[in-house]
């Protein structure tokens, strides 16, 4: 299977449709879900329920998730009848395959109550209607000119060996941003704070993203040089970045990095480790961009 680890949790949901066509004559048959084997729309729910669970049990590269919520709802005309099966889940991966093989099993259980009462039914269709969550659906467009600044703390690291840094470089680059400044500061309150007000109120960079500096050894200040600084803090930022490093190392709870505004600047301190830094990207993206939008007074929208 495909791993899906590294992905944050979001909430999905997929909604799937399969029509089963049958002949005019079987209609007032069903209508009221009175045929020979049972309820057709009873059935319907019953299994399509059953499949929705039993997904990966079935589908081979499936992953197990748990699911919140599965809906099955049937609709009956003269020669067809539409049943839809909607998901719900919060997890790494989306259930759209849950919901076709839900509706997949209910067309297959309806088909089999009726084929004694019609031999031209046919299960004309089965296809996703819609699916919602995962990153895709937070991605916007990235602003025009969105700069940003790397600034790596570190007594010892050279440019050479700074791998988290260039990691940074790298992913930043690939979101669209346009890097200004790349720098290795020492663990030096004064440094540092003086380098932060350098890239905020002189280069007006729109991102500053540090990486080392946030734990618990003596040499560790980074925090402290960046609350200096900071006119708003968003807890909501390092909280995120914690929680998703705290499910994958149990080390993760003790950095102590922060995150805020000055002016028009986005400032976020992130571990010094390689691994830690690929962690906390994972959970910064791509949801992070819709603040350059709100920094800039645009309303807030979807």
């Amino acid at each position: 299977m495909i791993d899906v680890g590294d992905k944050p949790v979001s909430l999905r949901t997929a909604t799937a449709e399969g029509v089963l066509r049958f002949g005019e004559e079987t209609y007032s048959l069903i209508r009221d879900g009175s045929s020979p084997k049972g309820n057709i729309h009873e059935m319907a729910r019953i299994s399509g329920t059953m499949g929705a669970k039993k997904t990966p049990d079935l589908i081979p590269y499936c992953h197990p998730i748990p699911i919140d919520s599965i809906k099955v709802n049937t609709r009956i005309e003269r020669t067809c009848i539409t049943i839809t099966v909607n998901v719900k889940g919060i997890w790494n991966t989306g259930v759209e395959m849950e919901a076709l093989t839900g509706v997949s099993i209910a067309a297959l259980s309806v088909y089999d109550i009726l084929k004694p009462l019609d031999s031209s039914v046919t299960i004309e269709s089965i296809k996703l209607l819609e699916k919602h969550g995962g990153l895709g659906d937070f991605k916007e467009k990235q602003p025009l000119e969105v700069s940003a600044a790397v600034l790596t703390i570190s007594d010892s690291r050279t440019i050479e060996e700074d791998k988290s840094g260039k990691l940074l470089i790298e992913v930043l680059k690939n979101q669209g941003f346009r890097i200004v400044e790349y720098k290795i500061l020492p663990d030096d309150k004064e440094i540092i704070t003086n380098e932060l007000l350098k890239m905020t109120d002189d280069k007006k960079v729109n991102i500053v993203i540090t990486t080392g500096g946030t734990g618990v050894g003596p040499r560790d200040v980074t925090p402290e040089a960046t609350s200096n600084i900071l006119e708003k803090e968003l807890n909501g930022i390092v909280e995120n970045l914690r929680g998703y490093g705290q499910k994958r190392t149990p080390l993760s709870m003790l950095s102590r990095g922060m995150a805020g505004i000055r002016g028009n600047t986005l400032i976020i301190n992130m571990p010094g480790s390689y691994t830690a830094v690929t962690q906390s990207l994972n959970a910064l993206f791509p949801g992070i961009v819709h603040i350059f939008r709100m920094i800039s007074g645009d309303n807030h929208h979807k």
